[in-house]
């Protein structure tokens, strides 16, 4: 028998990297974010707008959703203290998160980098912690997934020995990336092995 087609939604994704690769595998994927596309076989199913809106309207089998971590992540933890409005925004990229914690579907992931303490208060433990160096990627960057109704990923291609033979600024290329306008952007683009895994793993259940 053949997988069962779901309909998937990829929130917060201007890429398509988790979409194309569920795509791929005949699902009915569909990213969502408020930037336009990149260039892909599939940008048409890209849906450039508010994904709350696509939330309230429409049903779906998963979601993925990679929501902004701007004034979540530990790297920007220093730019909190005596700063109101950092921590006005800091609550309300929280609630935004938690949007996908409570969403109606059977199976979810959340994708965020490591949190400073300040965010755990208002969003719950992660479920899993994987590296791109565990999917066939030579850099090294923690990823934590809040995983509902899904198993844990199964990493599919370490390589982390090969991975430690590189220059530190290689091994953390997205910590090392140069500044720039579209610094942001770049920083945001999911990793191809973790993409494919994703498709491959829950695609089957």
């Amino acid at each position: 028998m053949g997988t069962k087609s779901m309909r998937v939604l990829v929130a917060c994704e201007f890429s398509g990297t988790v979409r194309d690769a569920f795509r791929e595998r005949g699902h009915a994927a569909w990213s969502c974010d408020t930037d336009s596309p990149s260039p892909s076989p599939y940008s048409k199913y890209h849906l450039q707008r508010d994904v709350r809106y696509v939330l309230e309207n429409t049903s779906w089998d998963m979601i993925i959703a990679h929501p902004p971590c701007t004034y979540l992540t530990n790297a920007g933890v220093r730019w909190l203290k005596d700063n109101p409005e950092r921590q006005q925004a800091m609550v309300e990229a929280c609630e935004f998160f938690n949007l996908f914690r409570h969403v109606d579907c059977p199976r979810v992931c959340i994708e965020n980098p490591i949190m400073h303490r300040h965010a755990r208060i208002y969003i719950d433990d992660y479920t899993q912690v994987v590296q791109p160096w565990m999917f066939g990627h030579t850099e090294s960057k923690a990823i934590c997934l809040w995983l509902k109704g899904l198993p844990k990923l199964v990493e599919t291609d370490n390589v982390h020995q090969e991975m430690m033979k590189l220059p530190k600024k290689e091994r953390n290329r997205i910590h090392y990336m140069s500044p720039g306008k579209d610094r942001g952007k770049l920083r945001s683009i999911f990793y191809t092995g973790i993409a494919e895994a994703m498709a491959e793993q829950w695609g089957n259940l």
